[in-house]
């Protein structure tokens, strides 16, 4: 019985360190594995620019709450104290009698309700709740920049781990043709050049190889400062599969991109915001109408309820109309300002719309281009793997020189980028024209 529960503890432990040994990544390490899509979302959550962006439109909650408030009665107190050099008098019959006391304490409680300005605060409130909108929008517009740009840094480090392995096979391949070289020429059928020829382009290839992991630490980094990580961390995006070309109408993306983009839909909210603003300039042609209410204590001690000299109370109902009827043309001046400046925002939405038409062609071309690349790229591939798999074997049989291996493989490690930049090309134009029409 002990024997055999001595082996079954021994085939467990064995396959204890086959787990391990098959499945190397630690927790930590799965934990750092990311999709895009995952990608996009933790930056969307995390990302400095949409919390900014969040703030703004609370900004604009609380803006419109104290527009509001602009309408509504206003209660204010005040509270003096006075105490004069002499005790005021008046002369009567040559007789002086004291009228008033050194000490002079005033205090009241004012109400102050608007009831006419012109329209100006209905309008100013309009403006804001506008501004909140324009927020909401500038938000998604926010949505959209961390999106496009979560995807493309994922694609770049995805790229600069492609590299790596490229540079990588490279390494590898070059140690073997050194090794080779190194054969041949110590049987003496090549002359020592064709040999430093082999190890000069090694030591190339390892240069090459700290670089591209340079370039992955870098690629890596500038994603982690997007998703808001230690930018230390050794962040890892999985490879994206196989995939089928989309197809796209470019008059589609046209009326799409008009419709949808937060730029063109910002400078709708600004159009209308100008043109309340021409009513409130215009406001100041109007009188200004206010109720008034007014409760004032006058004393000479501290709670100003003591006066020998007057009632020391008073309590006050009445109207304050307040018009500016001539300031020497400011009113106009105002008025046509803002007339100018809702005229600028009709230049500048047609701008816009030139730019992201203009944008949206330039991202569909760049579509189109890697689209076609890719297959091109591929064909390429497949020829220099197959040139170079020959050369090496005629290298190996005498019938070449190093030279011809050497140059094999740079184009190989050439149609091997070429095929990454292709591919990653085609996604992180995909990316921006999803931008480009407005799409998160």
């Amino acid at each position: 019985m002990n024997k055999i529960r001595n082996r079954i503890l021994t085939l467990f432990f064995l396959g204890c360190m086959l787990i391990v040994r098959v499945f190397p990544c630690t927790a930590e390490e799965t934990k750092n594995i990311l999709t895009v899509q995952a990608a996009v979302q933790e930056a969307l959550k995390n990302n400095t620019l949409i919390r900014r962006a969040m703030e703004e439109e609370r900004a604009a909650v609380e803006g419109e709450k104290s527009a509001r408030a602009e309408l509504l009665p206003r209660l204010s107190t005040s509270y003096s104290y006075n105490r004069l050099q002499d005790t005021p008098y008046a002369i009567f019959n040559s007789i002086k009698v004291d009228v008033g006391e050194k000490d002079n304490i005033f205090w009241d409680v004012t109400v102050y309700q608007p009831l006419f300005t012109g329209f100006a605060l209905t309008t100013k409130r309009k403006i804001a709740a506008l501004e909140i909108g324009l927020q909401e929008i500038m938000k998604q517009q926010a949505v959209l920049d961390v999106a496009m740009t979560t995807r493309i840094a994922c694609f770049q480090v995805l790229l600069a781990c492609s590299a790596l392995e490229v540079a990588d096979e490279e390494e590898k391949q070059l140690e073997g043709h050194a090794h080779d070289a190194k054969h041949i020429y110590d049987q003496g059928f090549v002359p020592y050049n064709d040999l430093l020829k082999s190890q000069v382009s090694l030591a190339q290839a390892r240069q090459n190889r700290v670089s591209a992991a340079s370039r992955l630490r870098v690629a890596v980094s500038a994603l982690n400062i997007i998703l808001r990580r230690n930018i230390m961390e050794k962040t890892q995006v999985r490879k994206i599969p196989l995939f089928q070309t989309s197809h796209y109408e470019i008059s589609a993306l046209f009326e799409k991109a008009v419709r949808k983009r937060p730029e063109l839909r910002q400078l709708n909210v600004a159009m209308e915001q100008a043109g309340l603003a021409i009513q409130v300039a215009k406001s100041s042609y109007y009188p200004q109408v206010y109720l008034v209410g007014r409760y004032e204590q006058t004393g000479d001690n501290l709670s100003a309820d003591n006066n020998d000299f007057g009632n020391d109370h008073n309590a006050i109902v009445g109207f304050q109309v307040i018009w500016p009827f001539f300031e020497w043309g400011k009113t106009r001046a105002e008025a046509t300002k803002a007339f100018h400046k809702k005229a600028a925002l009709g230049q500048k939405i047609q701008e816009i719309k030139d730019s992201i038409l203009l944008e949206v062609t330039d991202t569909f071309q760049r579509l189109g281009v890697a689209e076609k690349n890719i297959q091109t790229a591929r064909e390429a591939l497949v020829q220099a793997k197959e040139n170079y798999r020959i050369t090496n074997l005629q290298y190996r049989s005498g019938i070449t020189t190093s030279t011809e291996v050497l140059d094999a493989r740079t184009f190989l490690t050439q149609a091997e980028m070429n095929h990454h930049n292709a591919f990653y090309g085609y996604q992180i134009a995909k990316a921006e024209l999803k931008r480009a029409v407005g799409e998160k």
